[in-house]
């Protein structure tokens, strides 16, 4: 179960004399766990990300599916079904502070702090995490269809998807940059690669050439929809700013 936190500023030293140690339970537990799986830490930063873009970060992406209760299952989402992951390192830091503090972190904080680390583990910047979120009481899959971004968005509805949150073209832009690591199913990307604009058997002409055979040895036509490529083809598994280099090369 994921507690609730009364309402309170958020403050990077929220859990500072009832759970003192929770940040450092949560970095052990996912170095532990990410040295049997490179990709967890693209994993924890994008199930955060997933979790914020719904209604705010309350951890609501955690909520399993609960017809009976009013519950619509994030999880069950199309931009999350069958992609979402990294739940069971969240689920052993929770239970983890349970055990020195109970009922004390909320799991949507739990989230926000095993992102920064996370992207940290990865090479990538560190900062202070602002603590104090309530979890949500429910989820809606209705809502997270409509809120997450999806591969085939054009500029004008990512716009607007990021201005939903207050955020302007320049965060959208930084934000894009974590695609810095992890891997992306071929379904995502095939139409490009073999059916763009829906003319059968044609590819993305702004696909740099070589590249673009690559793409198509991992991701045959007619091949698995959920089989995966590395987002970055140099540094797959590090969060650095290959992204934006990989973008001016048409990769």
């Amino acid at each position: 179960m994921c507690g609730l936190l009364g309402n309170a500023k958020l403050s990077s030293d929220f859990y500072s004399t009832t759970c003192p140690n929770v940040t450092a339970i949560a970095r052990g537990l996912i170095e532990q766990a990410s040295r049997s799986d490179v990709r967890l830490t693209a994993k924890v930063m994008r199930l955060h990300f997933h979790d914020c873009f719904v209604n705010g970060c309350d951890g609501s992406v955690l909520l399993d599916a609960a017809p009976e209760d009013g519950v619509e299952g994030e999880k069950e989402a199309f931009q999350n079904a069958g992609s979402l992951d990294g739940f069971e390192v969240i689920d052993d830091i929770k239970a983890s502070l349970e055990n020195v503090c109970p009922g004390v972190v909320s799991c949507a904080d739990i989230l926000a702090i095993a992102a920064e680390i996370s992207v940290s583990l990865a090479g990538g910047p560190s900062w202070k995490v602002l603590l104090g979120r309530r979890d949500g009481r429910t989820a809606n899959r209705t809502d997270a269809v409509a809120a997450l971004p999806l591969g085939p968005d054009s500029l004008e509805i990512l716009t607007f998807k990021f201005s939903v949150h207050n955020l302007d073209t320049t965060d959208l832009v930084a934000l894009s940059g974590a695609h810095t690591f992890g891997r992306v199913q071929c379904g995502v990307i095939t139409n490009r690669l073999h059916n763009f604009s829906g003319n059968n058997g044609q590819s993305d002409p702004s696909i740099e050439p070589e590249f673009l055979q690559t793409l198509k040895g991992q991701c045959p036509l007619g091949g698995s929809l959920t089989a995966r490529v590395n987002l970055d083809p140099i540094s797959p598994d590090s969060f650095d700013n290959d992204y934006f280099k990989n973008l001016q090369n048409n990769c």
